[in-house]
């Protein structure tokens, strides 16, 4: 039985006693036993009654009991349930959103933006923060230099609209002297200034093809200059802050798992791939232990929003931390921040 089977079935009074279970749970950290509900779920009945929910709820895979407690814990399955029925969220409090956007001001270049924001959600939630980096190619070309290295190699110095600048070492396949360096240079500003990288290698080899007579050597050397200058290019593809957050958490103690969580962090392709799987879907996704489809992350959870700017999304930004987290408050940080990112590329991000 999945999650939603096992929400759709459950009665109001087993809705309640396993909202109250897991809010306690969450709260304390201890397993949670049937006087302690009696006392504050809200329900007028007997704790005999409440013992005989709780086991249908074990029953149906949502709480387990350890061996050491005659309480009982929410399961991933549990959580599952908590959290797409039964939490209720309210927006992050104005006052931390104008914090966030005292925090994520406009203009002060995308890596500082990134760093911050993840600075920032890790701080404010105690967990990880990471932020997927966008593709720089998205980001409008404001300006390029070309300096001369040496016979066969040539510095391509790029700066985009949001202020990031870029230097890139291209083989060429003969010497250009500075003028023709220059002269390209000032085809690429005064042509395509404002436009993407994507969009210029395009337009540039289309404008190759119906090239004549005196724009032919020109447009010759502007493309194999350009063709490795504008290229997409890797490098830093993912912002990570705050992993030693983890350590000492009560849910997080079994060494060898945090060695591995850690290793993963280190790595961060998969925890990217991961992002990127929630960049297509609006609002907030939460992966809950297996869910993840990661064995390093079977013992955490993740709470992701895609940051977009006009429209486009440019990444993902999330929380990564104990799947005995508080939804409630991390679900609105993650959303709130990443729109607030969102909102402060835009100006900067260009055309």
């Amino acid at each position: 039985m999945d999650a939603t089977d096992a929400a759709h079935r459950l009665d109001p009074r087993a809705r309640q006693l396993l909202r109250t279970l897991i809010a306690r749970h969450i709260r304390d950290g201890e397993p949670v036993g049937s006087q302690t509900l009696a006392r504050h779920a809200g329900l007028d009945v007997s704790a005999a009654t409440i013992r005989n929910i709780l086991a249908d709820l074990e029953d149906s895979g949502l709480l387990s009991a350890p061996h050491t407690s005659a309480g009982r814990v929410p399961t991933a399955q549990g959580y599952r349930v908590f959290v797409d029925s039964l939490l209720q969220l309210k927006p992050l409090p104005e006052k931390e959103v104008a914090r966030l956007r005292g925090e994520l001001p406009v203009g002060i270049g995308t890596q500082s933006l990134l760093g911050s924001a993840s600075e920032l959600v890790s701080a404010m939630t105690h967990f990880v923060g990471v932020v997927s980096v966008p593709r720089r190619e998205q980001f409008a070309f404001r300006y390029i230099d070309f300096v001369a290295v040496d016979s066969q190699r040539v510095m391509a110095i790029l700066v985009f609209a949001d202020n990031e600048v870029q230097n890139r070492l291209i083989q060429t396949r003969r010497s250009y002297d500075p003028g023709e360096l220059e002269r390209v240079a000032n085809y690429l500003n005064a042509q395509f200034a404002g436009r993407s990288l994507a969009d210029i290698r395009a337009t540039l080899l289309q404008e190759m093809r119906a090239a004549r007579n005196e724009m032919e050597n020109l447009l010759a050397h502007t493309v194999e200059l350009a063709e490795q200058a504008l290229a997409p290019e890797g490098g830093e593809d993912m912002v990570v802050a705050g992993q030693t957050r983890l350590m000492g958490l009560q849910d997080l103690s079994d060494l060898d798992r945090l060695r591995d969580l850690f290793d993963a962090f280190t790595r961060k392709r998969e925890i990217l791939q991961l992002l990127e799987r929630t960049a297509g879907a609006p609002g907030v996704r939460i992966f809950i232990g297996e869910e993840t489809g990661l064995a390093p992350l079977e013992g955490v959870s993740l709470v992701s929003a895609p940051y977009c700017s006009s429209g486009q999304v440019l990444g993902v930004l999330g929380v990564i931390g104990p799947t005995r987290m508080a939804y409630d408050r991390v679900i609105p940080v993650v959303q709130a921040t990443a729109d607030v990112l969102g909102a402060a590329l835009e100006s900067s991000r260009g055309g």
